[in-house]
Formats: structure tokens, sequence, C-alpha cells
């Protein structure tokens, strides 16, 4: 299975570098990678810097602006088998999709379909054909299983925020 780590904002400047906006927890992340893939092309990453919450990569075979305009909009993918472990308590999305969502009394809430991340992410649930949104705000998730696929939330702080 392929991580989604990012998605091309747009060039960056004259020498084909390109504007990342990453999916992962840090920038800095990106660090730790030599190559990604967009639409299924592997690319070696030959320069990264870092600024406000984005990562700017010079790329193999993008040579100029206009062969990097030719990557906006794709996402940047990596095999999961190369993904670095994430920091302890962190997880990645892939992990936690379909992951059953409970309270802490063992009621089934829903399914786990997507996580739009923001500065407090916010989850969505399938609760029987039903979409129900939760911001994963302090306190409103008290323990992650990515191995059991079950992620269990306080009921009183999830019927607080979720819409």
């Amino acid at each position: 299975m392929d991580l989604v780590v990012g998605i091309v904002l747009k060039p960056q400047g004259i020498r084909g570098e390109v504007k990342v906006k990453p999916y992962t927890d840090s920038a800095e992340t990106y660090r730790e990678f030599s190559h990604v893939y967009i639409g299924g092309e592997e690319y070696k990453i030959l320069s990264i810097r870092t600024g406000d919450g984005f990562v700017y990569l010079g790329l193999r075979g993008v040579p100029d602006r206009n062969a990097a305009e030719l990557l906006r909009g794709k996402e940047l993918t990596l095999p999961r088998e190369e993904a670095p472990a994430p920091p302890a308590g962190s997880y990645y999305i892939a992990d936690l999709l379909g992951s059953r969502v409970e309270t802490e009394e063992g009621e089934l809430l829903g399914t786990l379909v997507n996580v739009t991340q923001a500065s407090t992410d916010v989850y969505t649930l399938d609760m029987g054909g039903t979409s129900v949104l939760f911001a994963a705000a302090r306190g409103v998730i008290t323990s992650v299983d990515p191995a059991k696929k079950v992620i269990v939330v306080n009921g009183k702080r999830f019927s607080e925020v979720s819409v």
C-alpha cells in the first residue's frame, strides 16, 4: 500500500523546484526521504528546504519551471515499507482508516473513513450511512490501536465536538 505524503502545489522559481504541501506531521520528515513517487514515477530528491510548513524539492528529471508545472496538483507517495516509522503516539492516516470508533463503554459509533489534517485533525465517521465529523481535540480520543483497527473515544467529549 502506498502512503500519500504530500501534494505538489506549484513550481517554485525557474530551476524546476516544486512547492509541496506535506501530509506528514512535520515538513522536516521529508529530510528522511531519498526519493518520492509522483504519478507512479520515481523521482530522486536532489535538494530540500522547508519553510512556513511547506517543503521545496529539487527533483531529478525536473530541470525547469515547465517540467515542474506538469507536476502541479499531483500527489507524492511512498511505498508503506519505505516510509519511516512514525514517532511514538503518532500514526499514518492510512493505518487508521477503516478503524472501528467506539466509546470507552464499548458502544460502536462508526467506522473512520477520512481524516482532514488541520491544526486539530477532523475525523469523518460513517455511522450507518450518515457522515459525522469530529475534531480530534484534547480528551476526545483516549486510545488508538492501529493493529486491531480500533479507536476509543470519550463519549461525553465526542458528543461535544461532533457534527
